[in-house]
Order: C-alpha cells, then sequence, then structure tokens
C-alpha cells in the first residue's frame, strides 16, 4: 500500500460566505426541501382556488392525473397546505414562503373551516368528542368548533356521492387549527360517522364563496401588519 505524501500547505478556515452557503443548504436538507424565498409585499401574489373532487393539489403527476396545472396558469406559486384528491374547496397558492408558513404551521393556528357530510345522525356526545378532541393514532386532537348545520346549497360533486338511502346523512361545520393527513375523516370515523364529502370552506381569512369547482382569482396580499399580527 502505498501512502499519499501529505501536503505542507496549512488549511485555510472556510469563508464566512461559504458557512452561511452550507449551513443553508443543511436547513434545506433537514426540512424536506428548498426554502420559498421572502419577497417584498409588492411582489407577493395570492390565488384561490376551487380545487375540484379527483384532482391533486399539486402541479405535475402521472399521465391522465388531474393538477393544478390543467387549472392555475401562474408561475413560481405554492399551495399553502394540501387537500385530499377526494376532498373539494378552498386551495390558497402563493408565491411569499412566509405568508405559506403562517397558513400552514400548527403555532400559526390559521383557522381551516370545512363542510363535511357524514354518514348517520352523531349523538351530542360524539359532537362533543369532536370538540373536545379525539384520540387518534398520531395522538389527540386539539379541540375543534363543531357545528350542526343545513345542506349547503354548492355545485353538485362529479361523480356523486354514493349514498345508502336507507341510512340519512348529516353536515357539519368543522373548525380546526390543526392539519394532520386526512384529520377530518379520522375524526368523523372515530365517532362511528364516516365522512362522504369533505370541503374545505374556508382558510384564515379567505373562503370558496364565487368560484365554481375549477375556477380561480387572484387576491390583494395581507398587509405586512396583518400578517405579523397573525403570527
Amino acid at each position: 500500500m502505498t501512502l499519499k505524501k501529505q501536503s505542507k500547505r496549512r488549511a485555510t478556515a472556510p469563508s464566512s460566505s461559504a458557512t452561511k452557503r452550507r449551513f443553508s443548504q443543511s436547513r434545506t436538507r433537514h426540512q424536506g426541501g428548498p426554502q420559498k424565498p421572502r419577497i417584498s409585499p409588492e411582489e407577493t401574489r395570492v390565488i384561490l382556488f376551487n380545487k375540484p373532487f379527483n384532482t391533486l393539489t399539486q402541479f405535475t403527476g402521472e399521465p391522465g392525473d388531474s393538477t393544478l396545472a390543467d387549472f392555475i396558469p401562474v408561475k413560481d406559486v405554492y399551495a399553502a397546505g394540501r387537500l385530499d384528491k377526494d376532498s373539494e374547496g378552498l386551495l390558497v397558492l402563493t408565491n411569499d414562503g412566509i405568508l405559506q408558513a403562517r397558513l400552514t404551521q400548527p403555532r400559526s393556528k390559521a383557522a381551516k373551516v370545512y363542510w363535511v357530510q357524514v354518514e348517520g345522525i352523531p349523538s351530542d356526545e360524539s359532537l362533543d368528542a369532536l370538540r373536545n378532541g379525539v384520540e387518534l393514532k398520531d395522538g389527540m386532537t386539539l379541540p375543534a368548533g363543531v357545528n350542526v348545520m343545513d345542506e349547503p346549497d354548492i355545485w353538485p360533486r362529479n361523480p356523486p356521492v354514493r349514498e345508502r338511502k336507507s341510512i340519512p346523512t348529516t353536515w357539519l361545520e368543522i373548525t380546526l387549527k390543526e392539519g394532520r393527513n386526512r384529520q377530518v375523516r379520522r375524526m368523523t370515523a372515530h365517532i362511528g360517522h364516516p365522512t362522504l364529502r369533505l370541503i374545505r370552506y374556508q382558510l384564515s381569512e379567505w373562503n370558496v364563496s364565487g368560484l365554481a369547482p375549477g375556477e380561480w382569482r387572484e387576491v390583494s396580499a395581507p398587509s405586512v401588519r396583518a400578517r405579523q399580527e397573525k403570527m
């Protein structure tokens, strides 16, 4: 075995810019992807989109998938949170990474309002359980706002919900300040009333009113002061 001759050159300390660059790359790796840039309020774009049933909340997919690219021609915007493929309603997209984080991180407590059609008629005790928190596989849910509501006057789903004529259904308005994977569906299943249809009506100060499935509109970004107050 031949040993390489050691160089007598003195090692130099990495530059400040190199250190910062490595630190940024490390943060990117540990946080699961590139960090969206912070931009000025004047450059901020906010898109409200009514996601149809069976559409992915991303711009790319497998051949035959319905994606955001089929509806939204705006570039460099990212979804603030996700909606399952089989859920409908409001999706907020933005090019502002700080606003995106404010809308999705649990500590920001941005309210998410869902209109949920469940099978059967939940008892008062079952509804109180949802309000107080239920034990799921990933832990207790936070207290939630839960109210029985009239059937909303909204667009028909395509394809229609498969209901059993012998079993009545109930519409609930559920307000969460957290966002676990398929949380609403798991919560209603926990009390014995499976979710048949799930629509996100509102996220923070925005709602889906006036948008048909597949439609979008651009709205004014929240002011800097409003963002700071809600962080």
